[in-house]
């Protein structure tokens, strides 16, 4: 296994060619005030698995791919629930 980060995030857009924008949470406690609190980071990957909107995947760092592109999505841990199905 590889000294790589590795995170997991949603996919909120598959709008690019061969590219996503993957939203990463953060949830911790503040310091002093104790309150919980969520922080958002929006990164875009490198995608050769086709993922959909919200989508939970996992993204792997890499070498610079492109200006903006980092990271590469390793797997996608579980898809989004279609509303068209019927």
């Amino acid at each position: 296994m590889s000294d790589r980060r590795r995170m997991t995030g949603v996919v909120t857009s598959n709008k690019m060619k061969k590219t996503v924008s993957v939203k990463i949470t953060r949830r911790f406690r503040h310091r002093l005030y104790k309150k919980v609190i969520d922080q958002h980071k929006a990164v875009k990957a490198h995608d050769e698995l086709g993922c959909e909107i919200g989508d939970q995947v996992l993204i792997v760092e890499s070498k610079p791919i492109s200006k903006t592109k980092r990271w590469v999505v390793e797997e996608i841990i579980r898809k989004s629930v279609s509303t068209e199905q019927a």
